[in-house]
């Protein structure tokens, strides 16, 4: 199938051939017609499935008619609210290009960033509408940004809006769009919060399912290493000079844990970036960019900040950390082995973490080879270490006497 036969228009297929995509992938190929027809939708497809041409062509498309308005009259008809800046930019770049040679004009509104030369955008008149779910009822608050005529509302990365707390700030801009409208949810995996927002907010959504979350990328190796909590950085860097090699994404659980590696790293002579929550969005663009482009070919990074990053010919992923959420095991490594490129993948695993991988391997019903031949192995009957403060209290037994006052026998009377 080509894009010809999704009965899209002449600019977009024009804009389509210049980015050099011949043919719709399977999440496309599945969703335009529906989209096209008007259908709601709720798609489970993950990252990397072209799941944003999946929706933004179509989008495109709907609103093609009502390009030709002045500026000062257009209204946003299209709103796609996404949980990360990155995410949100990434989306925003993509309909641009798709909308090349229409006059749709599309624009992004994140927070962290200076609220005012968003605000100055709005006022110019606009089709289209990415946000994240903060900056947007921020604007609405102000009445800066009019949703009385949105004809289509996408939801992307539904359950990362879950995990990051924001499902009751998406419902609260859904209630904000008209009644009458289309809703597109995109979701990776399928949690029941998220399964209740589908259904308190979808007209007999048509549903498309496109690789299960459970299965993992066919060209990516995996390979799980035991080792004590204390000795992962020395793993980690014994790994670093004898084995992994190329570009490599690491996975830490916290901010501090970013760091902390990243420090390490560098003292031992590696380039490395982070990527975390607490940076400015240019300080994360600026960490993207030099590993993009070769400057640094380490880059360490927390779940929720690297959701929303496409890096193309990724050689590794380091899971420094298990996650505790069997599906986040199978995003991280999904971001290597893409588009018939050949990944790896290594699990540090220490005693505490070991029910985290009895459930990541439940739900990829996979066995994960697991490494014995290196310096750090863990004890197989090892138990998690469990800090505990020792009690610090008096040395002196209970009574008001010390031992001085006691050995004078010595009375006044």
């Amino acid at each position: 199938m080509s894009f010809k036969d999704l009965q899209l228009n002449k600019p977009i297929l024009k804009a389509l051939a210049e980015t050099g995509y011949q043919s719709p992938t399977l999440v496309q190929e599945r969703t335009i017609p529906l989209v096209l027809a008007k259908k709601d939708v709720i798609a489970s497809a993950q990252t990397g499935t072209g799941k944003t041409a999946a929706f933004a062509l179509p989008i495109l498309q709907l609103l093609f008619d009502h390009q030709d308005e002045s500026k000062k009259t257009k209204k946003i008809r299209a709103l796609i609210v996404s949980p990360t800046r990155e995410l949100a930019i990434q989306i925003a770049q993509n309909f641009k290009t798709y909308s090349a040679y229409t006059n749709l004009k599309t624009i992004v509104i994140f927070g962290g960033a200076s609220i005012d030369p968003q605000i100055d955008l709005l006022r110019k008149g606009v089709d289209i509408v990415i946000a994240t779910p903060g900056r947007l009822l921020d604007l609405h608050k102000q009445d800066q940004i009019n949703l009385d005529y949105i004809e289509i509302l996408v939801l992307d990365e539904a359950d990362l809006m879950l995990d990051m707390g924001f499902i009751d700030d998406v419902s609260k801009i859904e209630r904000l769009c008209p009644e009458e409208k289309q809703v597109l949810l995109f979701s990776a995996t399928m949690p029941y919060k998220v399964e209740q927002l589908a259904n308190s907010i979808l007209k007999s959504p048509e549903r498309i399912e496109v690789t299960p979350t459970s299965s993992v990328a066919k060209n990516v190796s995996q390979v799980l290493y035991y080792v004590p909590k204390q000795h992962k950085i020395e793993l980690c860097l014994h790994l670093l000079r004898n084995t992994i090699k190329g570009n490599i994404l690491i996975f830490r659980r916290t901010k501090f844990g970013v760091e902390k590696l990243e420090q390490t790293l560098i003292k031992n002579g590696y380039k490395v970036e982070s990527f975390h929550g607490d940076k400015t969005q240019s300080d994360r663009q600026a960490a993207l960019n030099k590993f993009k482009h070769g400057e640094a070919n380490i880059l360490i990074a927390t779940d929720v900040a690297a959701r929303g990053i496409d890096i193309h010919e990724l050689d590794a992923v380091i899971n420094f950390d298990i996650p505790n959420v069997p599906e986040t095991y199978v995003h991280r490594i999904g971001r290597t082995g893409r588009a018939e490129h050949y990944g790896n993948s290594y699990s540090f695993c220490s005693a505490d973490e070991k029910t985290y991988i009895k459930s990541i391997q439940q739900l990829i019903n996979l066995q994960i080879p697991v490494e014995e031949d290196h310096p750090y192995p863990l004890d197989p009957k090892a138990k998690p270490i469990i800090h505990t403060s020792k009690k610090t209290g008096s040395k002196h037994k209970k009574g008001r006497k010390g031992k001085g006052s006691k050995s004078k026998k010595k009375r006044w009377y």
